[in-house]
């Protein structure tokens, strides 16, 4: 046998810690058909800094579809089926990196997904550019084993071979057709080179994760043994390795053999027929007499085709709506007939390779008045890559090598509902059957009408009222996730545990919103000293700080004037321009060099905020620029006038060191103390705080400006231009 093996990365990825799905890093690979061995190459590395500590990466294995996690003990949804995952623990603790290998023998071909992430968060809002976060890097490469020439072991005919060693097992495959009810595996005339009974153990399927079906046969001391197998995988090859459990230097001669029991389908309508009745509906829509006949014709022709049949399959239309999102129909109409004589198979397909980013939703609603016999039961079963033929037999819902998804109604209980997150990429089966409680005698020729809704949605009820589905991508490949708000948790937002109350989101959105009237006294006293422009600043944050807020609430109490990103952009752009017009205010210079540099510095701020919205030295930048400027002037004043500037003690004392010190505390508060729990007071603190800060730091009014009295202007408006001198100039 030829083997040849392959190599395939991916880049590293930064990891993240675990909030919801999105921050968990997808790793997407494709293993080759006749692959026997498959090696995951798995590295971890971590920064040298002092921030860095040891840590604990969680890494996810799934074959067919992106890893379902559970990592914060969430409730899913109801009616969704949830199977664990399968994962291991990476651990860097001295070392700064660490080398994992995982093998699996004989996986299966197609689709493997690898999702990596940190421990939950802690939920701090850490400001960007106060602390430097610890790198953490995860990387996965793929090496694969592939068999070049794996022998076919042909339906129904024997195949003789040797397997040389123990150590070199025997890879065979077989293909299994379309409409396969069951395999027959036989291993006859196995002896040994020393022509003695021998001992072999026979894998048949491939495994995968997290639950692997293979299945396995051991023949020791017989000459002849043999497996069956239930609804084989339709339309793939399987994989069948025989090793050797003797001696090293014997040598072992086997026969195999298999076979196929196939399941003739009923005559149902087809996309042609279809059409044609449609036609002959709208042609006999005038006298619909003439049209009685030939379904009066058909009828006993149906019914003696389907009991000579296994099963009865409908058609299913399947209709692309978007991106993970599809929807099917049936052709006959949503209503399926349902009977015990045979299941009835609706095919659901999902093998594009693009649909297993999203959740399968199956609905299905029995008609009460279609079925004759109260105590009947129809059963379902919704499986991948073969459906289920025996569900009255054995109601299991599991085929050869995959557990199925079973759906029960009754005129009990008439609708029933089963969620699949994250469906494998492969063909999907809906089988129902009508099942009596004393057998198929009591049901006889009953039929119930079972009404069928199945669609794939990328987030399953479009997560909810307090949930938003995010489109995530790695690569080409596209899949979706929820991101709760308001303390909702779980796949689909829907787990309450620790979920806001409607009070408690109206007590945010109203301390968050107005904490902002604070800036009404700094603005009355920018008013009243004639800082007009400051005034207009101060206005101009309070009311698209209170708006922002508004709307940037996660939960019910939600208002927004306008979008979103512009009310975010404002209120961060008003927050800074506040702070460096102040400041400068502060500074005492010359009315054209303050307005210069008031223009001047708003327009370096838009700017900036424009390039990193978030980063701290948008505010910090101009902070510490007009600082150096306050002090420069102040520093000039000083020796001007040869005392010190300010030089009043009681400027310093009432006005000064408390407005500096509520500076700091916000300040301290914004950096430091914010988290996802306490953000709605914590952020109304530093509203507060930076308010009542503004409205001390002002400077007085100059000395040759008279306060505002209104009386005194009304009547002698000529006063208001006695400081002032015009310049009239004439044009000739």
């Amino acid at each position: 046998s030829l083997y040849v093996s392959e190599y395939f990365s991916q880049s590293a990825q930064k990891l993240s810690f675990y909030s919801w799905y999105g921050n968990a890093k997808l790793f997407h690979f494709h293993v080759p058909e006749d692959t026997v061995l498959l090696r995951w190459l798995l590295q971890a590395s971590r920064g040298k800094g002092p921030e860095c500590s040891s840590m604990e990466i969680t890494v996810h294995f799934r074959h067919g579809a992106p890893p379902v996690i559970n990592p914060l003990g969430t409730r899913f949804p109801a009616n969704a089926t949830v199977r664990p995952s399968y994962n291991i623990s990476i651990t860097l603790s001295s070392a700064v990196q660490n080398t994992t290998f995982v093998n699996v023998t004989t996986p299966a071909a197609g689709d493997w997904f690898i999702a990596a992430h940190l421990p939950e968060a802690a939920g701090r809002i850490e400001v960007k550019g106060f602390s430097t976060p610890c790198p953490y890097m995860f990387q996965a490469d793929m090496f694969v084993l592939r068999l070049t020439d794996m022998p076919v072991l042909e339906p129904g005919v024997p195949m003789p071979h040797t397997v040389v060693s123990p150590a070199k097992p025997l890879h065979v495959k077989v293909f299994v057709p379309k409409y396969a009810a069951g395999m027959r595996f036989q291993l006859r005339g196995c002896v040994t080179s020393e022509q003695r009974p021998c001992s072999v153990r026979v894998l048949l399927g491939s495994i995968t994760l997290p639950q692997s079906f293979q299945r396995t046969l051991t023949c020791t001391g017989s000459t002849n043994c043999s497996l069956a197998l239930d609804s084989p995988p339709w339309e793939k090859w399987l994989q069948i390795m025989v090793e050797s459990l003797g001696t090293a230097n014997a040598s072992v001669s086997v026969e195999m053999l298999a076979s196929f029991t196939v399941c003739r389908p009923g005559s149902t309508s087809s996309f042609l027929s279809f059409i044609s009745l449609n036609q002959s509906q709208a042609a006999a829509r005038p006298g619909a007499a003439g049209s009685s006949a030939p379904a009066a014709a058909e009828a006993p022709r149906n019914a003696s085709g389907q009991r000579s049949s296994c099963l009865q399959s409908q058609p299913v239309v399947r209709e692309d709506l978007d991106v993970v999102s599809v929807r099917y129909r049936l052709l006959n109409g949503p209503s399926v007939p349902v009977s015990s004589l045979s299941p009835t198979l609706l095919l659901l397909n999902l093998n594009t390779g693009m649909d297993s980013g999203g959740s399968l939703v199956v609905n299905l609603l029995l008609n009460k008045t279609s079925v004759s016999l109260a105590n009947a039961t129809v059963v379902a079963c919704v499986s991948a890559a073969s459906p289920v033929l025996s569900l009255n037999a054995t109601r299991n819902c599991s085929t050869a090598f995959s557990q199925g998804y079973p759906l029960s109604v009754s005129t009990s209980s008439v609708e029933a509902m089963l969620i699949v997150l994250y469906p494998q990429t492969d063909d999907w089966f809906l089988s129902l059957q009508l099942l009596c409680p004393q057998g198929q005698g009591e049901c006889g020729a009953a039929e119930a009408k079972v009404t069928v809704f199945a669609y794939l949605t990328p987030c399953f009820n479009d997560c909810g009222p307090y949930g938003q589905c995010s489109l995530l991508r790695r690569h080409g490949y596209l899949y979706a996730g929820c991101s709760c708000k308001a303390g909702w948790g779980g796949w689909s937002c829907t787990d309450d545990t620790k979920a806001q109350s409607v009070g408690a989101q109206n007590l945010a959105t109203l301390l968050l919103t107005l904490s902002n009237l604070m800036f009404l006294p700094a603005i009355a006293v920018a008013v009243y000293r004639y800082y007009l422009v400051e005034a207009s600043v101060y206005t101009y944050t309070m009311f698209f700080s209170t708006f922002y807020h508004a709307c940037d609430q996660p939960g019910v109490a939600v208002m927004c004037i306008m979008d979103y990103d512009t009310l975010q952009y404002c209120d961060f752009l008003g927050s800074v321009v506040s702070i460096w017009v102040t400041i400068l205010c502060m500074a005492r210079l010359k009315k054209i060099l303050k307005y210069v540099l008031f223009v001047l510095g708003t327009l370096l701020i838009a700017m900036s905020l424009q390039l990193d919205r978030r980063g701290v030295w948008n505010m910090m930048g101009p902070c510490l620029f007009a600082l150096v400027i306050m002090v420069t002037a102040w520093v000039h004043h000083g020796a001007k006038r040869r005392h010190c500037y300010p030089s009043s003690w009681k400027r310093w004392v009432f006005y000064l060191l408390p407005g500096i010190t509520l500076a700091f505390i916000a300040i301290s508060v914004y950096a430091f103390m914010e988290t996802n729990e306490n953000y709605y007071y914590t952020h109304s603190i530093w509203h507060v705080l930076v308010a009542c800060s503004v409205a001390f730091l002002l400077p007085p009014r100059d000395k040759h400006k008279k306060p505002w009295a209104w009386s005194q202007k009304l009547t002698c408006r000529y006063q208001i231009c006695q400081n002032d001198r015009e310049e009239l100039y004439a044009v000739t």
